[in-house]
């Protein structure tokens, strides 16, 4: 009987709640809109007992023409099936025919023409540098019988039929030879390519990108073949990397991996230097000084080195090259483990890059290390080249370039502290918790810019970090809904200047409110950590976040997230009104026992209806508590000392708030109570106020003391888009002509 009534109850409320227009289901739960848990995902967003991915190990060898640019390559990649299924072609990823004649990305841009365009922005410019983009593909062969495979090139995606079909628990090994001429990244706004010097005309390499890379094959959508249009960013398996690098022989090289054969291409006192590096833990240790190479960039050596790296388990490989390059090292203090933070940096870094670059890889990892996982790899490179911040598995390309005198501002300083935190950073998300950036970049560039924000907070009390928190990202939030789109969609299907905000800044302001105000930072970190344990080298989605997130904290987030990534709704509250009231210590009788029905003072305290009130100019209204009528009692045959209460709420100070959402994004509620004696009280509604109402709730404080000013949200924790309505006694409104006289 009892499951039946309450069955009825929910039908009531169900229907009730279709017939109140102010009812959006904001607090619905998010299940049908996320994947069905099953055994590869679990529900509580735990991978699951069957869960799987596959594997590619890499043996490569590449070359680096300095003169022409040139770059030729031949790679032998060794696919490992673990799927279910059987499979019978393979696709890779042919990035650099992002710049290939006829590309999607040029076909698919929209641009217009402006008059007094600069030369270097123009819409068309890239057409008259005279530049042959795109992979040239020499040959596919199986690796055993060297007999050409079938392929076909489908702009950026590479297919590859098998000459049999790939079981479950095999694996199969193959061959590609390529070519491609490297860009200026002066001319093309690209994650890889060279910077070129005039002033001592040398180049400054990194290379991304660099080779045909297999896609993901997973359970949740099979292959990930999108094709690349230069904004959603990659989705690559796991795997061995083994590459050897040839450059001229004043080249220094750094890369994902450790370098194999350092007696081959260190020169004795570089190795000596490096072994101290690996023992420093207070400072960096210079292995190339700027001296050395400066000295370096006027030899031109026609000869050849080979370097070596080898990396284990990582979702990528990129190398930087330059015989520009200052190095620093030092070793860093992980538990047990002791990474190498390094820096690679030209004489035009410094002395910003000698003085900042390696001390940051070093607070990156360890705030981060102590958020997530422990850094798992052995070395972590950090690179200059101009107006760049780009990451892979173990080094990253980063910009903040001094001025030509060395001098910089604290601008300057701030930026170059900052791409290198995000960077680095990077190394946990993506590269090692690895989510697909292709479809959603808020899962590495959301989730690595709150990170980034918090190891600021943590190490570099002077730099700002309001941008990705709710206060700096509330002037965005206030924009033009029909322009924004919410966090979750499709990367390439961002509008560009909406991209950093809601890839980057909006995650990151609401995991940071999310933390702060919603969880709290101990339960907060607890499931956050939780998450990055759970999918450290393995390829979670979005509700596998959502899932772990109230899994591990017991907090029912459905509504946040609903409203932060499933919307472009914002914050904003109004308090629209404060009623201050008093209880009369004398009993008043009804003289009715029906409590519809009051007399004397009570009836004419209703008949009496104040005007709103914009202050606290008006006083107390004095209302009456009267004894509870028998039948109010039901079945119960105790009772509770009326008196009692009255007596005790008597004389105190009672505020019925009203509040309204303006914004349609519910959220917490901060309130702060300043009192007649001037102390403060800062007091946290949660999000479930609304659950009922969603566009107005009535809440009732008692306080000892008088109030003389309500704020809500008084340090703007939320994001709310406008403070002005925010605040009780209430203050008049500036029109335009107002602002103009005073300003």
């Amino acid at each position: 009987m009892k499951n039946i009534f309450g069955f009825l109850l929910l039908l009531l409320s169900i229907r009730l709640a279709a017939q109140d227009k102010k009812w959006s289901g904001k607090f619905e739960q998010l299940d049908q809109a996320l994947p069905t848990p099953n055994s590869y995902r679990t529900a509580s967003g735990a991978p699951g007992t069957n869960y799987w991915q596959q594997r590619a190990d890499y043996d490569i060898d590449v070359e680096l023409n300095d003169e022409t640019q040139l770059i030729t390559g031949k790679e032998t990649i060794t696919y490992f099936n673990n799927a279910p299924e059987t499979m019978r072609y393979l696709w890779l990823q042919l990035d650099q025919n992002n710049l290939s004649d006829g590309n999607m990305t040029d076909k698919a841009e929209t641009n217009r023409i402006r008059d007094s365009v600069a030369a270097r922005f123009f819409p068309l410019a890239s057409e008259t540098y005279d530049y042959k983009g795109g992979f040239k593909i020499k040959s596919v062969k199986d690796a055993t019988t060297g007999k050409d495979l079938p392929f076909l090139v489908n702009y950026t995606m590479l297919r590859i039929d098998l000459p049999t079909s790939l079981k479950n628990g095999e694996k199969y090994s193959f061959k590609v030879e390529w070519s491609y001429t490297e860009k200026d990244r002066l001319k093309f706004s690209e994650r890889g390519g060279y910077e070129y010097f005039p002033d001592d005309g040398n180049y400054l390499y990194t290379e991304a990108q660099w080779f045909p890379r297999m896609c993901v094959f997973d359970d949740y959508e099979g292959w990930q073949n999108k094709q690349f249009l230069g904004q959603g960013e990659f989705a690559l398996a796991f795997g061995n990397y083994r590459v050897r690098i040839t450059v001229p022989s004043d080249h220094i090289v750094g890369a994902s991996g450790i370098l194999q054969n350092p007696k081959s291409v260190l020169t004795p006192t570089q190795i000596e230097r490096f072994e101290t590096a690996k023992k420093t833990f207070d400072k960096p240790t210079l292995i190339v000084t700027q001296e050395e190479a400066e000295a370096k960039e006027k030899e031109r050596s026609k000869k050849k080195n080979t370097w070596e790296f080898y990396a284990e388990n990582v979702r990528d490989f990129a190398f930087a090259t330059s015989r520009k390059f200052i190095w620093d090292a030092m070793a860093v203090k992980i538990n047990d483990k002791t990474p190498l933070a390094q820096s690679l940096y030209p004489k035009e870094g410094n002395p910003l890059w000698g003085k900042e670059s390696t001390m940051a890889i070093k607070n990156t990892l360890e705030v981060y290390s102590s958020r997530t996982i422990d850094y798992p790899y052995p070395t972590a490179y950090s690179v200059h080249t101009a107006s760049q911040g780009m990451e892979y598995p173990m080094i990253c390309f980063n910009g903040g370039r001094p001025k030509k005198d060395g001098t910089y501002s604290q601008r300057t300083y701030e930026g170059m502290v900052g791409v290198i935190i995000h960077e680095v950073g990077h190394n946990f998300f993506p590269m090692i918790v690895n989510s697909d950036e292709r479809q959603w970049s808020w899962m590495d560039e959301g989730l690595n810019s709150f990170l980034e924000r918090e190891t600021k907070r943590e190490r570099y009390p002077t730099v700002n970090i309001n941008w990705g928190s709710p206060k700096g990202m509330a002037g965005y939030m206030r924009g033009d809904k029909d322009k924004m789109r919410p966090i979750m969609w499709d990367s390439d299907n961002i509008p560009g200047n909406d991209f950093g905000p809601n890839a980057y800044g909006k995650p990151a302001a609401a995991l940071t409110l999310l933390r702060e105000t919603v969880m709290g930072p101990e339960l907060f970190d607890k499931s956050f950590k939780e998450y990055a344990q759970r999918w450290a080298f393995k390829h979670p989605k979005p509700a596998d976040f959502f899932r772990t997130m109230e899994d591990a904290s017991a907090v029912d987030l459905d509504w946040f997230w609903k409203g932060w990534f499933y919307t472009v709704d914002n914050v904003d509250v109004d308090l629209d009104e404060v009623k201050w009231f008093k209880v009369k210590s004398e009993q008043k009788d009804l003289e009715n026992k029906n409590v519809k029905t009051a007399s004397g003072d009570l009836a004419a305290n209703k008949s009496k209806k104040r005007e709103k009130a914009t202050d606290f100019s008006q006083g107390a209204e004095e209302i009456t508590m009267v004894n509870t009528p028998e039948n109010l009692y039901g079945e119960f045959k105790n009772k509770i000392n009326d008196a009692d209460v009255r007596n005790k709420i008597a004389g105190k100070n009672l505020y019925e708030l009203t509040i309204k959402n303006k914004g349609g994004l519910v959220t917490p509620v901060i309130i702060e109570w300043t009192f007649i004696d001037g102390t403060k009280e800062i007091e946290k509604i949660p999000a479930e106020v609304w659950r009922v109402n969603e566009e107005e709730v009535k809440k009732v404080f008692m306080k000892e003391k008088e109030v003389t000013h309500v704020v809500i949200d008084p340090d703007n924790d939320t994001g709310d888009t406008n403070l002005v309505d925010n605040v009780f006694p209430k203050k008049p409104v500036e029109n335009k002509f107002d602002q103009l006289k005073k300003n």
